[in-house]
């Protein structure tokens, strides 16, 4: 056995690194889920030794580190000196992101997060995360990179598609005007939508000269919560997205549009350590009709029941059966009940597969 990522960058620097260098256009990588600057260390000692085996120039490699861990955003000066020779910049893993905070702080009652829908960019610890990336970024020299906007336009429904773009247009107005170089999105129809905003903002190929020294940065907005509400809504939505991403992902789909957002792992664990963390603290939940309620094991039983029930309302037998839906609500409520959750949903969705083949 041997890690998936060390897998694929040795075949790839070994099959395509020297033609990429030839053309100037590589060989570029991203370096996601890095905790500290020890396993940067790690991968600039890879690159070093892959560079030497295969006759690169020193620094060939370049490599942009997605920071979408909580203990990443604290070191994310060390992260880059550790890269120093093959560093292109740092970007914003927002989903990531949220389920490292959560995962991180699950056992303290004072980092509950509200709805996931609440959880935006531009407040509390993410907003203080992404202009701490862009700060350091500039002083560095190197690019910040923001995060995707996961928003699908639906093609086929107008109103769906314009609401998308305006939803990504002021995202994209809030990291540009931040100072971000460039960004991602989630589909190709909103590209257009981005780089217009970037082009009129951002005349240049980035604004690394813009330092964003007059940033406050106070470490412990790093772990400042967000206001607002657990409700029943985001509650069933949180079931019903960990189910059906997980479900898709035994079918062997990584990244699936649900609910016109461009969802991938991440989301599950978001959801799943969301339902974990209300359970653990006993949060008040908001009912749809206005009244409160305690969530309990029983009531929670309850909802994951009644998803299952609307799936097989929904598929049907057999596509119920197919899809995996049964070992997908397993799985989900194993883990937001267990008594310490596991470190990622898809360790124990990994045995189904296994046994799947």
């Amino acid at each position: 056995p041997v890690p998936a990522a060390l897998f694929d960058f040795g075949l790839h620097v070994f099959h395509s690194g020297k033609t990429l260098a030839a053309d100037g256009r590589g060989p570029f990588y991203y370096l996601p889920k890095l905790e500290n600057h020890r396993e940067a260390r790690l991968w600039n000692s890879i690159f070093l030794y892959a560079q030497e085996e295969i006759g690169l120039a020193p620094g060939t490699i370049k490599a942009t580190v997605l920071i979408e861990t909580l203990r990443a955003a604290f070191e994310m000066d060390e992260i880059i000196w550790e890269l120093r020779d093959h560093i292109a910049g740092l970007n914003c893993g927002r989903w990531d992101y949220i389920f490292s905070y959560i995962k991180t702080l699950r056992a303290h009652r004072g980092y509950v997060l509200p709805d996931r829908a609440e959880v935006t960019m531009d407040r509390a610890f993410l907003a203080t995360y992404a202009a701490r990336l862009v700060k350091i970024c500039h002083r560095r020299g190197i690019h910040a990179m923001g995060g995707m906007s996961a928003v699908v336009p639906g093609r086929d429904n107008r109103e769906a598609t314009e609401a998308a773009f305006a939803r990504v247009r002021a995202d994209k107005e809030r990291e540009v005007g931040l100072g971000h170089d460039g960004s991602w999105v989630a589909h190709p129809d909103l590209v257009p939508v981005a780089l217009e905003v970037f082009d009129a903002a951002m005349p240049g190929p980035n604004q690394i000269r813009r330092p964003r020294q007059d940033y406050r940065i106070d470490p412990a907005m790093l772990l400042k919560p967000h206001d607002g509400r657990v409700s029943e809504a985001g509650l069933r939505d949180n079931i019903a997205v960990a189910i059906e991403y997980l479900a898709q992902w035994l079918q062997g789909r990584g990244a699936v549009a649900i609910h016109g957002l461009m969802e991938d792992a991440a989301t599950a664990e978001i959801a799943r350590m969301q339902i974990w963390q209300w359970l653990r603290h006993g949060a008040e939940v908001q009912l749809t009709d206005g009244d409160h309620t305690k969530l309990t094991a029983e009531w929670l039983a309850s909802l994951i029941q009644e998803e299952i029930v609307a799936i097989l309302g929904h598929l049907g037998p057999t596509g119920f059966h197919c899809g995996h839906y049964a070992s997908a609500s397993r799985i989900v409520h194993e883990a937001v009940t267990a008594a310490t959750p596991p470190d990622f949903i898809t360790l124990p969705a990994y045995d189904v597969l296994n046994a799947l083949d």
